[in-house]
């Protein structure tokens, strides 16, 4: 049972720990149980939770039990860690919403199947509605010294800024109670998140033990960022979500594809099952072989199968292959071919009627129509995988995809798109 923390520790997704002798003497007496939190901030989780629900469910095929628990009522205040600003209260019916479309995503990492470790998925709200503002302050508050609060990262930081609400200022006490209603509810006595958690996170530990005199554990989860300095997970349109609305099955497939040598071996730890055995040999491919990009292939399908399914991984793979003239174009589906073309160079036009050599340049994929006239005379350009040679050819209905798309290419690797109407 203590093998998971030498497998954490191998994958580097650590970052700080109560007592990590005492965490493993515990973990040596048999299975725990642990959980982890996940507030509905926005309609989806993102990477970012992915990392710390990774972790978690790393501890259930270890052999230990799991509990998911989305924040239908922390969600409802706002964590104030790491925002430099007051976060935007949402409604009750939002956060509502939100609850039970994070808690489907959640439920896919976990198994709930009968056996010696099932996963539990909870609400905070369930114990938090309940509680009066009374009770709240004398049964829970009482335990919370000022000084100590103001001194949390998450609080300092933000008093010496733009300040801090009361109710966000109350967020940690909401986080502590969770992970003592956890303990004694299901003998929970590990907490995981993410590192920016640590003081809510401990808060909770300092909690049970004023309350009931027991010592638990808490674990976090490093903060991914990239080798370029940017924020891990994002992009110029916001984060990489799980939810195949926000960000679809081929961009998702596409970010990882794209993954940077210097990240790629990392990200192969945090967020796939891989041994270290294969991802040792894919490190070393990264270094003899880096134009292969076997790795980042390896981490695109493992975590599109992961977080999309088998199937969507199918139809992303094909989407690329017919994109650059390895596959039939007109077999995609309409949401396949749609994603893929919004990931790249397109032109939207009202109606037929334009050259290709004008759609060519109007989709941004050369940076002219004297280039574009020049890419097709010199034979490297095409429409929907089929070479154009004339200048003036005009596309017609014939060549739309799905009444509504057509595919432009220049050479071997840039692609561009039309959208019609």
């Amino acid at each position: 049972m203590t093998d998971i923390l030498d497998e954490l520790e191998w994958r580097d997704v650590t970052a700080q720990t109560t007592d990590v002798d005492a965490l493993r003497d515990a973990l040596s007496k048999g299975p725990i149980t642990v959980y982890a939190g996940f507030d509905p901030t926005a309609p989806s989780l993102h990477v970012g939770n992915l990392a710390t629900l990774l972790i978690l469910t790393r501890f259930q095929r270890a052999g230990h039990r799991p509990i998911g628990l989305v924040g239908g009522a922390t969600g409802l205040i706002g964590d104030p860690s790491g925002r430099s600003t007051e976060r935007v209260l949402n409604t009750s019916e939002v956060v509502a919403e939100w609850v039970s479309r994070i808690r489907v995503q959640v439920e896919k990492f976990l198994s709930f199947e009968s056996g010696p470790n099932p996963a539990e998925l909870v609400s905070n709200l369930d114990w938090t509605a309940e509680m009066s503002a009374i009770d709240f302050l004398r049964d829970v508050g009482k335990h919370f010294p000022v000084n100590r609060m103001l001194a949390r990262e998450s609080v300092s930081a933000r008093l010496g800024g733009e300040g801090l609400s009361y109710t966000e200022f109350s967020y940690q006490i909401l986080q502590a109670n969770d992970y003592l209603e956890l303990y004694r509810r299901h003998g929970c006595t590990l907490q995981l998140g993410g590192s920016d958690q640590w003081g809510n996170i401990i808060a909770g530990v300092d909690l049970i033990r004023r309350v009931e005199g027991a010592h638990v554990h808490a674990l976090t989860g490093k903060l991914i960022t990239k080798a370029d300095g940017t924020k891990f997970g994002k992009t110029a349109g916001g984060a990489i979500w799980l939810d195949p609305a926000l960000t679809s099955p081929y961009a998702f497939y596409q970010y990882w594809l794209n993954a940077d040598d210097r990240d790629v071996v990392r990200f192969l730890k945090v967020f796939t099952f891989r041994g270290r055995e294969e991802i040792e040999a894919l490190e070393k491919a990264v270094a003899d072989r880096p134009f292969a990009r076997e790795a980042q292939r390896t981490l695109a399908e493992d975590l599109t199968t992961l977080v999309h399914g088998s199937g969507e991984l199918d139809a992303v793979v094909a989407a690329s292959k017919a994109l650059f003239g390895q596959g039939s174009l007109e077999e995609l589906p309409a949401s396949t071919l749609e994603a893929a073309l919004a990931e790249v160079p397109k032109a939207s036009v009202p109606a037929l009627g334009a050259t290709f050599v004008d759609l060519l340049a109007d989709s941004g994929l050369v940076e002219s129509k004297s280039a574009a006239r020049r890419a097709v005379k010199e034979g490297g350009a095409y429409l929907n995988n089929v070479k154009i040679t004339d200048e003036a050819h005009t596309p017609s209905a014939e060549d739309l995809l799905h009444g509504r798309f057509m595919v432009l290419r220049r050479g071997k690797k840039s692609i561009g798109g039309v959208e019609v109407g």
